[in-house]
């Protein structure tokens, strides 16, 4: 992973510390949160940030201080906000862990968090590898290929796997532009907010809390 600002190490920090089994880490929620950019279909922040999270059915975020929601979820749409403007500059800098023993770069566990925004909306994504458009079907399908060889369910033969694992990385971000560019061929309007790369003000006590509950924050994580 290249050198973090301190704002990207302590959510990272704060990733890891969430009372989860498995929470995610943050080149998976690099990827998970460019997957949401590049989705053929809107995701709204209530419903991807409980994948963040991992909240229960409840919608109530795992937080014992109310004010950890607000810092949290400031972080993540920053990051989100981040992904945004680098996709409208197409200079994409995905998170990637390195492996520090041989210098490796673990792109697998950054592609197992954009198949969780895949999983969000599976049949869009099976739309657009079947679609008209055949620069987003074909950068689908090469996402498709990466997915499967990063969950181990990848038919190819394994010469075929070790060429893909090498490329992957140099790869990435040329598949995710080409998604993006679809993604503005199709509907412009819904990337005006990911373009401006606009980070959310503060939420204010009267504003939906960002637990995804639907509550206002004051009656909600702030009543907590």
């Amino acid at each position: 992973m290249r050198q973090l600002p301190s704002r990207l190490r302590r959510l990272d920090g704060a990733l890891a510390d969430l009372p989860l089994e498995e929470p995610m880490l943050l080149t998976e929620l690099d990827g998970f949160l460019t997957g949401i950019l590049v989705s053929p279909a809107p995701i709204a922040p209530a419903e991807w940030m409980q994948n963040v999270w991992g909240s229960d059915d409840s919608g109530v975020a795992p937080f014992e201080d109310p004010f950890d929601v607000q810092w949290f979820a400031d972080a993540v749409t920053a990051r989100h906000a981040e992904i945004a403007r680098d996709l409208g500059r197409s200079k994409l800098q995905p998170i990637f862990d390195i492996d520090e023993r041989n210098g490796d770069v673990l792109w697998e566990l950054w592609i197992e968090g954009f198949a969780e925004a895949i999983d969000l909306r599976p049949e869009r994504w099976a739309g657009l590898a079947d679609g008209a458009d055949p620069d987003a079907a074909d950068a689908a399908a090469r996402m498709a290929t990466l997915v499967a060889i990063a969950r181990n369910e990848s038919t190819l033969d394994s010469m075929e796997i070790n060429a893909m694992q090498d490329r992957a990385p140099l790869e990435i971000g040329d598949i995710i532009q080409r998604l993006y560019a679809a993604r503005l061929r199709a509907t412009p309007e819904l990337a005006v907010a990911a373009l401006a790369g606009e980070v959310p003000a503060k939420i204010g006590r009267n504003d939906p809390c960002r637990c995804g509950s639907g509550k206002k924050f004051k009656r909600c994580c702030a009543a907590a």
